[in-house]
This record gives structure tokens, C-alpha cells and sequence, in this order.
């Protein structure tokens, strides 16, 4: 098939890249005439493991431009991918403009091509609130009039940042939203490359697939806030948050995955997708309190955390400054930055909002992360020292501070750290280390939902 993908994100691109690695030809168009020239030289402006060579091998073979013209990118096209941004605000009213403006100028093509035209396929995979896709449709036929054949559908992406292109080639399902059976079916060859494990491709009622998304989303960050709220507990009482989740994961019917404690989840999805959830709620006079109590509880996690490291510098309540102890004149070391590994992205990251009230209080922050950095120096600006080697990070600190569970992190030379910090004080929001370990080494040691020890 010859496809268009509109915005070479996140989404756009890895689509995009893994439907032309399976023979169609795909035209990825985006506004950004850098970023389009950048791309055509073969350099991927994100961190997504194994996304550069797989976009250099297609390009080469021919199956894969970029560009700025729309009416280049859509004439030909089968289908019409519209992949932008669909930002939120802190409430999580999401705006829908650049999904409009991405729409319009379908329109606008459309238009030029006139009715004897074959019918292409307009498929909204970013992330939207129940409804946009038909107001896309709606959008369209207005401007174009009755005669202009075309059809939509609503295909929900499932991409984790960082294992991306395996997601994408072996995916759990497929959800694809359509008005007409012959729709779903030209989906259902488009991606029949993608399900020969035999995983299934659910073809439902648009609004359903735009639900699908949130529901899914919101689900797993519910898993993460309930974690962390029985780790609280555990703290309370004196047990042991690991101990507890080996024994409830063990149950089938509860599973494993997304039950690991910690500063809670950041990123680009589950905190718009969860405010998303409450927002639709509160316009359908159905208040999402669960939702809503899982977004708290998140936010809440951050800020018992850092009330841990307040507390080993001699301030209660949340309170700092000189004469009450403190962080005034102490120095942080920070190890990760992304909201999460294997990605370079700092959206909702824990560690900013740590880092942000840590400067606030009168510390000075040094961090480090393996591939977060240049988007880390971009974003905090000389406020915070972002340095290119763990190790030199703990230069003179009186604390470090583990806000994402990098490989590096796990087995370090905890000689060589001791050697380097001022003060032997470990603040981990990832749990990586031993308890028992901790207190042979001597350090000060404060986790999630588990005993802090207290260091020699």
C-alpha cells in the first residue's frame, strides 16, 4: 500500500518506519523543514532503540521519504495516518488543533483531486477524546462537500518508549475503529504482516477504539498508584513492599507487570491519558473519582519522597532552610533523568519535579543520565549541572538520589562512591539495592515501601 503518516513523532515515525520495513511505501510529512532535512539525512531526532538503522534501511531501499508537501505526501496515498500531537493541559482538556489543521489540509487535497479520485482511508492514531475521529470526518465532508469520496478510522497506538519497534512487529492486538466492514478489512491487510503469532486485530465502532486507549492506559496507571500506595503502608507498618509484591504477583489473576514501587509514573501517556479520563468525566457529569484518585496518589508519591530526604537533612514537615537544617547549601547528586529507561524522554519525569524543589530549598543538583542528557541540559538550563559521567555526578555530594532504574545503576562500585561523596547517603526511588547490602557498606539508604537504614 502507499501510506502517509502526518507528524514525525513519536508515533508518526515508528509507524511510519515499521509499515514501510513490510513493503509499503510511506511518505512521513511534517511542518518542520529541519527536522524534515535532519530525517533525510538519516538522523532519527529520537531515542528509540533499534529506530535509526531500521529508518536507514528504508530509506535507502526507496520505501521511505519525508516532506513537507501534503499534496506530495497525501495524492497517492491509500490510507492517510494523521500521527500529531494532541497536547493537554494540567486539568487534561486536550487540544485538538493540530488534529484540525492535519485534517483541513486533507481537506484541502482532497479537493484538488476532485470526485472521480480513489477513496482513501483517513486513520487518526494519535491519542483523542471519544468523538474526534467523527469530528475529523465531519471536518472533512464540510469542506469537501458530498461528492468527494473518502472514509476514516480510528487506530490507537500501543508503543512503550524504549521497546517501541518490538511492540509495533509483535503486537498484543491491533485495535482499528471503523464505520464499514470493507474499512476494517483493508486495515486488517495492512497489518496481517504484524499478527501471524496469531494475536488477534479487533475491528469495533470508532468510538469504542478511541476508548480502548485511555481505558488501557489508565488501567496500568492505576496498577502504579495502587503499588505505591500498599508500599506507603508498608512503611506505615514496618513490612516489606518487595516481600509483599512477590506474594500477591505469584496469583494469577494479579500478575506482575506494572506492580513495581517507586516515584510513580511520568512520561507522555499516563498522566494526559489519566487526567483525559477525569476531564471526559467531569464534561459527562460522571465524576472519574477512581481516576482521579489515582493521579493524587501519583503526585503524592513524589512528594513523600522527597519529604525522605528533607527529613535526613534535619527538616520535618516538608519545611527547609538554614536554621532548621535542611537542604540550604547542601549539593544532590541526581542518577537518571528520563521518566523511565531505555528513552530519552523527560516529560513528567520524577526527577525534574525533584530536582525543581531540591533548588527551591537552597541545594545545588548535579545529574546524570545515558541518554537523557542534551534534553535534560535544554530544560533546566545551568540551574542544575548535567555532566556526562555517573561517577563524576558524586563528586562531592552530600546525597545521591535514583530516580530511574538504568542497567548502569544496579551494580555499581559503591567504593569508588563512597570515595566521591561527601556525605554516604543513597536516596533510591527505584529500589535497587539490598537492604542487608546497604548496611554492610555503611551507607544511609532510604527506598520505597521498605525499612530506611541508617549508615554508619
Amino acid at each position: 500500500m502507499r501510506l502517509s503518516m502526518v507528524g514525525t513523532g513519536y508515533v508518526g515515525l515508528v509507524t511510519g518506519v515499521c509499515l514501510s520495513n513490510t513493503g509499503n511505501h510511506v511518505t512521513c510529512l511534517d511542518v518542520d523543514a529541519r527536522k524534515v532535512e535532519m530525517l533525510r539525512r538519516g538522523e532519527c531526532p529520537i531515542y528509540e532503540p533499534g529506530l535509526t538503522d531500521l529508518m536507514a534501511r528504508n530509506a535507502a531501499s526507496g520505501r521511505l521519504v519525508f516532506t513537507t508537501d501534503a499534496v506530495a505526501a497525501h495524492r497517492d496515498a491509500d490510507m492517510i495516518f494523521i500521527c500529531v500531537g494532541t497536547p493537554s493541559d494540567e486539568r487534561g482538556h486536550t487540544d485538538l488543533s493540530y488534529i484540525f489543521k492535519a485534517a483541513d489540509d486533507v481537506a484541502d487535497m482532497l479537493s484538488s483531486l476532485g470526485p472521480q479520485q480513489k477513496t482513501k482511508v483517513v486513520v487518526v492514531k494519535s491519542t483523542v477524546p471519544v468523538g474526534t475521529t467523527l469530528q475529523v470526518k465531519e471536518r472533512i465532508r464540510a469542506r469537501v462537500g458530498p461528492a468527494i469520496p473518502f472514509e476514516v478510522a480510528n487506530n490507537p497506538e500501543f508503543l512503550k518508549e524504549g521497546a517501541a519497534i518490538d511492540d509495533f512487529n509483535k503486537p498484543d492486538r491491533v485495535v482499528v475503529g471503523v464505520e464499514k466492514p470493507e474499512v476494517g478489512e483493508r486495515m486488517r491487510d495492512l497489518y496481517d504482516p504484524f499478527v501471524r503469532n496469531g494475536h488477534p486485530v479487533f475491528l469495533m465502532d470508532i468510538l469504542s477504539s478511541e476508548m480502548v486507549k485511555y481505558a488501557s492506559n489508565n488501567f496500568l496507571a492505576t496498577k502504579i498508584s495502587f503499588i505505591n500506595e500498599m508500599a506507603n503502608l508498608c512503611e506505615a507498618y514496618g513490612a516489606d513492599i518487595n516481600k509483599v509484591r512477590e506474594g500477591m504477583c505469584s496469583d494469577k489473576r494479579i500478575g506482575s507487570q506494572f506492580l513495581y514501587p517507586g516515584l510513580g509514573y511520568g512520561g507522555s501517556c499516563f498522566p494526559k491519558d489519566t487526567l483525559a479520563c477525569i476531564m471526559m468525566g467531569d464534561k459527562a457529569g460522571i465524576p472519574a473519582r477512581l481516576s482521579q484518585a489515582v493521579h493524587d496518589v501519583n503526585q503524592r508519591q513524589r512528594e513523600r519522597f522527597f519529604d525522605k530526604i528533607m527529613g535526613h537533612f534535619g527538616a520535618k514537615g516538608g519545611t527547609g532552610g538554614g536554621g532548621n537544617g535542611g537542604l540550604s547549601g547542601k549539593t544532590l547528586a541526581f542518577w537518571g533523568i528520563a521518566f523511565k529507561p531505555r528513552t530519552d524522554d523527560i516529560r513528567e519525569a520524577p526527577a525534574l519535579t525533584l530536582m525543581r524543589k531540591a533548588l527551591g530549598y537552597g541545594a545545588a543538583v548535579r545529574a546524570f543520565d545515558p541518554v537523557a542528557n542534551e534534553n535534560a541540559r535544554k530544560e533546566l538550563g545551568p540551574s542544575v549541572q548535567v555532566l556526562d559521567d555517573m561517577y563524576e555526578t558524586l563528586k562531592g555530594t552530600d546525597a545521591l538520589v535514583i530516580s530511574t532504574d538504568w542497567d548502569e545503576f544496579k551494580s555499581p562500585d559503591f567504593a569508588r562512591m563512597a570515595e566521591l561523596m561527601k556525605g554516604k547517603a543513597i536516596f533510591d526511588g527505584r529500589n535497587l539495592y539490598r537492604l542487608s547490602q546497604m548496611a554492610e557498606l555503611g551507607f544511609a539508604y532510604h527506598s520505597v515501601g521498605r525499612a530506611p537504614v541508617k549508615g554508619k
